[in-house]
Formats: C-alpha cells, structure tokens, sequence
C-alpha cells in the first residue's frame, strides 16, 4: 500500500500501474463523486504528475467533492406524528393507505416549504410527550390549541376551526345541552378538550377511550349516555353510514383550533408556518378544504391564540419528585384496582383451569379435542383482541338481534383474563398431573380409592406443589396484563398513569412511577409465592416435626 505525504516525497514519479489506496473520505462516493475519482485514479496511474502535482489534484478534489455532497441535498425530512384513527382528518382507506384532512394539509405544506414527511401513527395520547421528547419532529392529528398544551409544546398558526358536539343516542330526548348532562355517563376520548370540558360537568361518570370511534362505539352499545368530542369528526361517522343509531343535538360548544405541534424553540416551526402561509395565499388550502368538508373554509388567525404563552417549570430533579408525590395517591388507587381484578381472575382462572387440564386428560375424545381447542384459541390469539371482542363485540352482536345487551367494565376485564389465564393454567395443570409416577395411582386404587378419590386425595396435593412456581408466574404475568383492560375505559393502575399524563404533559415522571409501582406489586407477588412453596415442602414440614 502506497501512501503519498508532502513530508515525505517520493524521488522518482510513480510508476505506471501502481495501486493507489485513498483515504477514507474518498471512499464510498456516489454519482459525479465516483466519476471524479475514477478520472484521478487513471490520470495517476497514467504517470503524468509528479508528487506536487498529487497535492494539488488531491485539494481540488475535496473542493468538488464537497460541492457534489451539497448539491445533492434536495431537503430535509420531517418526522410527522399522527394517530388514524380520526376521520375525515387522519385514517386508513380500505387498502391500508392513509388519508384524510391532514394528511393532505401535510403534504401540501411540506410541497410548499420544500421539504419531506415521513408520516408516524402514534396514539394521541403519546403525541406530545413524543413531541417533547424529541423522537418526532412535529405532529398533526387535529391537536387543539390550549393553554396548557402551549405550556409545553410549541404550536403553529391555526390549520382548523373546529368545536365540541355531543352525541346522543337517537331514542334520547332527555339530553338535550351541556346542563342536562349532569349525573350522567359519559364516553370521550383520553387527552382531548373533551375530556377536560366533560371533568366540569357536576356528578358525571366519564369513561376514557385511546380514540374517538370506541368513544362512539360505546354511545351505540348503550354503556354510556353521550359523548363529547369534535364535531366534525362525529357528523363525518354518522354521514358517511358507519354509525348508525346516534345524533349530534348540539354542535360547537366552544370555539376552538387545531395546530401542527412542535418542540419549544424548534426550527421546523418557522418551516412549517413558511409553507401553511404559501397554501393558505395561493388558494391550495381552499381547495383542500373543500375536498372533505364539501364548503367554504372560514377565516383563520394569522397566530396561536397563546402565541405568546411562557414556557412551563423547567424538569429538575426536585420538581420531578414534586409531580410523582402529587401522583402517587392516584396511583395507588389504581393499583389497588389491579390487584383486586388481578386476584379474581386468578381464583376463577384457577379453578376453570383446573378443570379444562383435567378434561384435556380424558379418554373421551370429542371433550378432549373441545379442551384442546380452547386452549388452543385463547392462547393463539392476543389478549387485547380477545378483550375486544368481549366487551365491543358481544354487545354489537347481540344488539343486532334486537336484543338489549352490554358489559360492565369491570365485568368485562375479569371475564377476558379469566378465560385467558384458564388456558395457560390448564395447560400447568395437566403437566402438573402428568409429572406424578403412575404408581401412585396404582397405589390408591389398590387401597380401593375411585378414581375421583385418588385425584383428590393423592394425585392432585402432590401436583399442585410442582404447580407452585409456574401458577406464581402466570399470576405476575397476569397482573401486568391487567393494563391492556385500559382500552376499554377501566381505570386501573396504567389508566390512572395515562389520565394524569394527559394533564400534566409529565410523561417520564408518570411512567416511571408506574413501573416502580408494578415491580413492588410484582416482587411482593413473588415473595408470596415463594413462601408458599417453602410451606408446602413436606420435607420442611418432617423437619418441623
């Protein structure tokens, strides 16, 4: 390898067909790059220049090659959050694409300012805090602009007039504003003005969905009274067919607009507001508007009506302590909800269980094959959807044949981790039965035990010892999977977490209290389990005697 330094010249050119090596940032070019270089390494093997010469070919190619690297950017990408689950703003068509209001708002923007999107399904809850947390780059998914939220974040000028409607059920005329809803149950969707406007509502019981469409789903089910959010988004699915049964009594209880969110002191704020001004003067907004609302749009302000809204507390460690400790009694009580759904789904899990295992051994086949089958479907498909299709799907299913039906939530969360932990215990069960010697069957039945007797006097005790340690981690299993019951507005540990987030806009702080309140309420599920073990030793309890 043949390296060529000013300080060290070589006495002679250099030869023809010498191999030479360049530095590493030469390598690896591309396009006019590689051309350039192929060009200087024939020169050089050619034999024309000498070592002063290679200095100079060297400094102009730096000079090129700079100036290719710059040429060939085109703009920057931008991170877009948005959550599609919103329409007509932000939703996927039929083969998967995503569209809607925003989408070609952002793309319009992002034409005039001369930069790209790459657009980030989010749930709208973890908008901001991703926003804040920098791992997006702005978002739009129809984020009102409020005052607190301008605490934290940075919003542009308003992209959307837009208001709250409440939606009714179409056999309601009991409700028919804000007022009358007083004492009543109501669906909205977790984060959003709507939820805050409904927290105003004297002796409401308000139940909090990840998006707008359960929120909905829930008013057609009959679990709720009403619901409280946008307005457009609510005619949109009850014009477009896909609710079907429900009514707007009264639109626009507040004025409000929406705003593209960004980091505080984010350089991409001024770009954006660059290409929303472009769209809004040469009449391209217009035509978007008109597109999905089938209307004139109305009038915008040029600003965010808290343009000038001073920036929140700044995290330190003390004021991070201070927002765990003021969260800490909610908390707790969601906490307790756990373990409580947590215990009751283990007893009845622990129980049908037992059975389904014991029938897995039968030698009927038919109920052996049924066991088999359950065991099969519930643990081949996710909890989530199973807690889904309990608490949306059976009442849908049910109504549709005229009848009247719907769940509890909590109702609803114990019958899903029921059947779910059932067959994952009966499975242990089984295994734990299996594991004894077949001589102690043969052993009872010579002592002339039926079957059932040597099942439950000899076989079972001896079983559900080896069944210790695995039924302990199906019940730390199960107790972290009680937060997937916060899709359906229980609030629990995680739900509670998520509510104080949408207030706060304290996401780390809030999380991490959540985790350290899910490993005590884990390690504290172990050390019982373990002391449970060492109790039904019976070669510990020889020793005692």
């Amino acid at each position: 390898m043949l390296y060529l330094k000013p300080t060290d010249p070589p006495k002679s050119p250099l030869k023809r067909g010498t191999l030479i090596h360049f530095p590493p940032f030469l390598r690896g070019a591309r396009g006019d790059q590689a051309k350039y270089l192929i060009l200087l390494r024939h020169i050089i093997r050619l034999n024309f220049i000498r070592w002063w010469h290679w200095l100079f070919v060297v400094s102009v190619s730096c000079v090129l090659l700079t100036g290719c690297s710059v040429n060939s950017d085109t703009g920057k990408t931008l991170r877009i959050a948005t959550e599609p689950a919103f329409p007509p703003f932000e939703f996927k068509g039929q083969n998967g694409e995503l569209q809607g209001f925003s989408y070609d708002l952002m793309n319009a923007i992002a034409s005039a300012a001369n930069f790209k999107v790459n657009f980030q399904s989010i749930p709208f809850d973890g908008i901001i805090p991703a926003v804040q947390a920098k791992t997006i780059d702005a978002a739009i998914s129809s984020i009102t602009i409020t005052e607190e939220r301008t605490k934290t974040v940075d919003f542009s000028r308003p992209y959307f007039k837009a208001g709250l409607a409440i939606a009714v059920r179409d056999n309601n005329q009991d409700i028919t504003n804000l007022d009358s809803l007083k004492n009543k149950k109501l669906a909205v969707q977790i984060g959003t003005t709507g939820a805050e406007k409904a927290k105003s509502i004297p002796g409401v019981q308000i139940r909090s969905f990840d998006s707008a469409p359960l929120a909905l789903q829930e008013l057609v089910n009959g679990n709720v009274d009403a619901v409280i959010n946008d307005a457009p988004v609510t005619l949109y699915a009850i014009n477009t067919g896909n609710l079907q049964g429900i009514k707007v009594i009264q639109q626009l209880l507040t004025e409000e607009y929406y705003g593209i969110v960004t980091a505080k002191n984010s350089p991409n704020l001024t770009l954006i507001n660059d290409g929303l001004d472009k769209i809004l003067k040469n009449g391209e907004y217009s035509q978007i508007y008109k597109k999905w609302f089938k209307a004139e749009p109305p009038a915008l302000p040029d600003t965010s009506p808290f343009a000038n809204q001073n920036n929140g507390s700044q995290a330190n460690l003390f004021t991070s302590l201070n927002v765990i400790g003021q969260a800490l009694p909610l908390l707790l009580q969601g906490a307790f909800v756990t373990l409580q759904i947590t215990i009751i789904s283990v007893i009845l899990g622990l129980v049908s269980g037992s059975l389904i295992g014991i029938i897995r051994l039968s030698q009927i086949k038919p109920v052996r094959w049924l066991a088999r089958a359950y065991i099969d479907f519930f643990r081949g498909t996710p909890l989530l959807v199973q807690i889904f299709m309990i608490y949306f799907g059976i009442p849908a299913l049910v109504q549709q044949l005229g009848l009247t039906f719907s769940f509890n939530p909590f109702v609803a969360g114990v019958i899903a981790l029921t059947l779910n932990s059932a067959a994952y215990i009966a499975e242990i069960v089984r295994a734990g039965i299996q594991s004894i010697e077949p001589g102690q069957t043969e052993a009872a039945q010579s002592l002339g035990l039926s079957a059932a007797e040597t099942m439950r006097y000899v076989i079972f005790p001896q079983a559900f010892r080896r069944m210790i340690p695995p039924l302990g981690n199906e019940f730390i299993s199960l107790l972290k999977d009680t937060s997937l019951v916060a899709v359906i507005g229980f609030e629990e540990l995680f739900r509670k977490g998520q509510l104080i987030v949408a207030t706060n806009y304290r996401a780390f702080e809030i999380y991490a209290a959540i985790a350290l309140v899910y490993l005590c309420l884990t390690l504290l599920s172990s050390q019982v389990f373990s002391k449970l073990e060492v109790w039904m030793n019976p070669v510990r309890q020889q020793r005692k005697i």
